[in-house]
């Protein structure tokens, strides 16, 4: 399948995000404790489930450089939970609300990653991308088993970037593989800290709910 001719403006390319969700909360974690931040329940988080950017409750308007200035035209995050039907559906129904398109799968107590999401994020970046649904694509992951498909996804003619963190789980080899990065630890930890605290949300009128 011949690619169609990008847009002259970068800012106009298609694009879609890919969150590893698994490792991206993991990760994030380990990052918001060093840096003294604390992670609060709620709509942007939930301990080794979920984790986003108050920021951005719409997941499509996320930044990640000067790229990114149009809207994205779908952002996917994959995870997993310990628990029935009910759990499930209740972090579907969270992520969806954040502008995702959820993809949450089971995982078994004790185990601490599920291999169905880097599966299912494998499948969806690929499957995409020859069927010519993005111009660019933005993978949140930090795994270097990742490399052969970002590899896959540049042979097709597409542009692959990856946003991570720095200071822990980004893997080199991943790096060196995609076209830009976007190092994500001051990211997340400026979203945190500026967060508005519990009470100060309420006094708001909590987030906006429009958010697709």
């Amino acid at each position: 399948m011949t690619p169609l001719p990008w847009p002259s403006d970068p800012h106009l390319r298609r694009w879609m995000m890919f969150v590893d969700g698994e490792n991206f909360t993991m990760r994030g974690q380990e990052i918001a404790q060093s840096h003294g931040v604390t992670l609060t329940a709620g709509a942007f988080y939930q301990r080794d489930v979920f984790l986003w950017l108050p920021q951005y409750p719409n997941a499509c308007q996320f930044r990640a450089h000067d790229t990114y200035q149009n809207r994205g035209i779908r952002a996917y995050y994959y995870t997993s939970v310990v628990g029935g039907d009910d759990t499930i559906g209740s972090v579907k129904t969270a992520l969806w609300e954040l502008g995702f398109e959820p993809k949450v799968f089971k995982r078994q107590r004790g185990q601490e990653r599920s291999k169905a999401v880097d599966i299912g994020l494998a499948v969806d970046l690929l499957g995409h991308a020859y069927r010519n649904g993005f111009d660019t694509a933005l993978l949140v992951a930090g795994d270097g088993d990742y490399v052969p498909l970002v590899e896959d996804v540049k042979r097709l003619g597409k542009i692959l970037d990856v946003a991570f963190f720095r200071e822990s789980g980004l893997n080199p080899s991943l790096r060196l593989a995609c076209d830009t990065f976007t190092e994500m630890d001051g990211v997340l930890v400026d979203n945190w800290k500026s967060k508005p605290k519990p009470q100060e949300e309420s006094a708001g009128g909590g987030q906006d709910g429009s958010t697709r």
